[in-house]
Parts: structure tokens; sequence; C-alpha cells
């Protein structure tokens, strides 16, 4: 056998979706040994193999190859430490990947509550006099953020995250100009749509675009830390670039939301693509290429393909997993009413500091601030908690093991801070106390958020891994339907409970939802037990590993021989 290449690649069934035949009987799955085992090889004679060596990504097609002439149909694979595998990345480029994450969430959040501070500006040069429809600006854009997600997210699982990206960006970006120079009413709402159809991709891409580049849990939790640092941030921005800037034009609000968009949007022209199942298929396309054999695959090309498909499965999986993934379901339901409460805030903040406080528009939206100062604040937690569970891993303590201890801790404690902002907030904004006290209430306020999203959210991550963009698509479109309807009941609460009952209830209405994250802790591992997706994932990496020890004694037999 010395001076041939060793098989890399295994004749399998046809590619299949959950619930239908279970990995453990579709054969080996394309694992590779460790590089200590990889015997030498003969390069394929192309560019791609002077790049990669023939036990990382390729195997021999001469008719020698016992091990592969059983089945024309051959599938690739990562090996062990392959440098082309995302989560082997180096660290400035996964660095890259993280921050160019981070630039496209900020424009889509930004983008949300961008016109807040340019109400009044838009309702007199449109003539708008009703109250329902000063709201639409806002709300319609998360009317995008309703449907995107059911899109893009399993999109970016089929083609892949960065094309996925980059159409929608562009999209946000020239939209963002039509709304500054939007003629009437109407089609200011009808670009404020689109923008947010558009703006809901990285919402539900980034964090499986994290997902891609990390294994670690304990980076892809930094990660998506900071990823939703970034969501809280956005929003908080807006009502203060637009209530200073609307004061010379409200269309300049526009202007610079698009000139932040342009600078923005050339790194993610740079953005490398991070979803493996996408990456192996370019690679099979070149190996078909230059070996002339088309029978090598890549298994997301063996898996079902079609219209059919792609309505029935991959986009309707958001929406499966919400209504029969009970993970899904009580986290959506917690993350939407967080969620619709702090886009209310859009339409409280005004009511409370310009009509108690009596501040103009642009000095009102600095109340903002405090909560993306408890965004920090709940970051520098989460970073503590996290050396805390590693050092306990590091002991072998019991509870470190448990998947749900991982995450769960920080919305114990984020959900009673949550609740007690509100109440501060609704209880202390009177003309007899001074507004500083009610500012101070977002500092709790972006504590409790932050620390209840960046938990949920992870485990979200951690518990679906492959599944995770659409697990997310799952709670971005959900908690976007909150944030679309409950803003339209903002004022009118505010006016007829008052400012302190209204936050009250509010308050009480948070108080219930606090449970779920306990209720995670005690009984999340036989939810996940019984799980469809996590019990598909579970089997896949099982079957996996199994292979792997398979493929890694046959290659020490060829080897001997």
């Amino acid at each position: 056998m010395a001076g041939r290449a060793l098989p890399q690649a295994f004749p399998i069934s046809r590619g299949h979706e959950l619930g239908s035949t279970p990995p453990s009987k579709l054969g080996p799955s394309i694992p590779y040994p460790p590089k200590s085992r990889q015997p030498r090889h003969t390069q394929l004679n192309n560019k791609y193999a002077a790049q990669r060596t023939a036990p990382e990504r390729a195997y021999s097609t001469t008719p020698e190859n016992e091990l592969c002439s059983a089945d024309p149909k051959r599938v690739i694979s990562f090996s062990h430490g392959d440098p082309a595998n995302p989560v082997n990345w180096s660290t400035r480029k996964k660095t890259f990947v993280v921050l160019t994450g981070i630039i496209t969430v900020i424009n889509s959040t930004l983008g949300s509550a961008l016109p807040s501070g340019a109400i009044p500006y838009l309702a007199d040069y449109f003539d708008v006099t009703q109250q329902e429809q000063l709201v639409l600006p806002i709300s319609i854009y998360l009317v995008g953020y309703v449907f995107g997600p059911l899109l893009f997210g399993p999109l970016s699982e089929t083609y892949g995250r960065k094309q996925i990206m980059t159409v929608t960006f562009c999209f946000y970006t020239v939209f963002t100009l039509a709304c500054a120079v939007a003629p009437t009413w109407p089609s200011l709402l009808v670009f404020r749509l689109i923008v947010g159809i558009s703006a809901a991709c990285p919402v539900s891409v980034v964090g499986g675009l994290y997902a891609d580049i990390f294994s670690d849990p304990v980076k892809r939790g930094r990660a998506m830390a900071m990823f939703m640092a970034a969501t809280t941030f956005g929003p908080l921005l807006g009502p203060i670039i637009s209530g200073f800037i609307s004061v010379v034009s409200w269309r300049w609000t526009f202007w610079v939301g698009l000139i932040i968009a342009g600078a923005s949007l050339l790194p993610l022209l740079f953005l490398p693509e991070t979803y493996g199942p996408v990456i192996l298929k370019r690679y099979a396309q070149q190996m078909r290429k230059a070996t002339g054999n088309p029978n090598i695959f890549a298994p997301i090309e063996l898996e079902k393909k079609g219209a059919r498909q792609m309505f029935t499965v991959t986009l309707t999986r958001p929406i499966r997993m919400l209504a029969f993934e009970a993970i899904v379901l009580f986290t959506c339901l917690y993350l939407a009413l967080a969620y619709a409460i702090f886009y209310m805030f859009f339409q409280a903040y005004p009511i409370i500091f310009q009509g108690i406080y009596g501040m103009t528009t642009g000095v009102s939206a600095l109340p903002f601030i405090p909560i993306g100062v408890g965004a920090v604040i709940a970051c520098g937690i989460f970073i503590y908690y996290d050396s805390i569970l590693q050092r306990a891993k590091a002991r072998n303590a019991h509870w470190a093991s448990i998947e749900e201890y991982r995450r769960l801790p920080l919305a114990c404690i984020g959900g009673p801070l949550y609740i007690i902002s509100l109440f501060w907030l609704g209880w202390s904004s009177s003309p007899h106390i001074h507004w500083i006290v009610p500012t101070l209430a977002g500092l709790p306020f972006g504590i409790g958020f932050l620390l209840i999203f960046m938990a949920l959210l992870n485990y979200l991550t951690d518990a679906y891994q492959i599944y995770a963009a659409s697990a997310l698509a799952a709670a971005s479109c959900s908690r976007s339907i909150f944030g679309v309807l409950l803003p339209l009941a903002a004022r009118p609460m505010y006016e007829r409970l008052g400012v302190s009952w209204a936050s009250s209830l509010l308050g009480f209405l948070s108080l219930g939802m606090t449970i779920i994250p306990f209720a995670f802790i005690k009984y999340g591992d036989r939810i996940r037990a019984h799980s469809k997706f996590c019990q598909y994932l579970s089997e896949r990496d099982k079957a996996s590993e199994e292979s792997r020890e398979s493929l890694t004694e046959e290659l020490g037999d060829a080897e001997k021989s």
C-alpha cells in the first residue's frame, strides 16, 4: 500500500431530514483519523490538491482502492484539524468574523429605533395626527423581523451564511436610502417594511455564524455575549441620533443611517463563508472538476432538494421547532415579552421624560444611556460567571458538567433585576422626584435584559447546534410579533393607567416568566431527551465517533499491510 492514497470517503445513503432514517443507520459518516495516523499520499494533480493533502479531504479514485470501490457515491468531510474547517480557523480570522457579525447586527437594531426621535417631525411633515399611525415607522420595521427570520435562518443552512447576509444587507442599504427620500407617508412605511425584512437577517443568522466557527462553548458563549450586547446598543443609539439630528431635518436621520450602513458593507463583502456543509460542497465541486469523477459529493448535496423540500422542510423548520420543541417555545415566550417591553420604552420614555420632566426630544433620549451601561455590566457578569464555570470544570465539579448550568443561572439573576427595574421606573417617575432617579432604573433593566437574552439564546445555540439558526429564527420571529403589537398599546396603557401602574403591570407579567429558566435547570435534561432534534444530534455525534474509530482501525491495518 506504500505510495497509494488511502480512502477518505465511503458510500452512504442519501441525506435525510429529521424524522427519517437516523444517522446510525446510514453507515460511516466520513470521519477522519487523527493526524498521527495519517499516511503519506499522492496528491491530486490540480491547484486544490496543492493546498490540501489527500488525507484531509480527498480520496484516491484508482482501481486499486478496494475500500472505495463498493459504491460509486462517495462523500467528503473535514479531517481532524483541517484548516479549511471554520472551527480550526486562526484567531485573527475568527475575530474578523465576530466583528463583522456585530457590525451588521448594530446596523439592524439601530435601524429599528432610528425614527423614534423623529416622530414629531414626521407627523408635521406628512400631516399625520393619529397616535396609532405614529407608532408605525418602528412597528412596521419589526413586522419585517417577523417574516425575515423564517426565510433567512433556514436559507442560510442551505445556501450558506455569506450569500444570504450580503444580499439582504444590500437591500437594507438601498431601502434605507429610499426612506431618506420618501415622498409620502405610505411610501415611507413600505420602505421601512422592506428595510425591516432585510435587517432581520443578521439577527437570525449571526448566532449560527458564531456556532460555525466556535466548537468550544466558552468561546462561542463569549461571542454570543458580544452579539447580544450589540443588539441592545443598536436600538439605544437610534433615538439619540434621531432626537438631535431631526431638528435639522427628519430626512437626515435616514441619511446618517445610510452612511453607517455603507461603511459597514465593506467588511461584509470580505466575510468568508463559515457554514461547513456549504464549504464542503464547494470542495466537492472542485474535486469533481479536477478528477473527472462525477460521484464525489458533499453531504449537503445528497439531501433532498426542490421547491417541495424547501417549503415543507427547510422553511418550516423554525415553525416546527416553535410548535413541538418545549425549550424553543418557552424560551420564545420569555424573550418575546422582554423584547416587547424594551420597545415599549420608546413610547414610555417620551411620556415620562418629556411629559413629566419637560425635556426636549433629543435630551429625553439620553436616559436610554444607563440601559447601555447596564448591558456592559451584564457582559462583565457573563465573563465572570464563565470563569467560575471553567474553574469548576477543572476540578470536576458535578454541577459544571450539567448543560443547563452552563448558561441558565444568568437568566435566574437577570429576571429579578428586570422586574425590579420596571417597578423602580414606574414609582419613581414623578415631578416631585429628581429625573436622575427614574433614569437610573435603566441600569438594572439593561443588566437584566441582556442577562436573560444571553443566557437563553446561548442555551438555544448549545442545545440545537447545526439547527441553531432555525432555533434563533423562531425566537426572533416570535419576539418580533410581540414587539410589533405591544408598543401599539403602550401610549393608551400609560395614559389610562398612569406611569406607575402601567409599569407595574409589565413588572407583574415579567414576574410570571421568571420561572422559565428555573424550570429548565430542573427539567431541561429530560426535555432534551424527548426532543426529536436533540435526539437526532445525539445520534449523529455518536455515529460520527463510532465511524471515526472504525476508520482509524482500517487505516492502521492498511498501513501495516
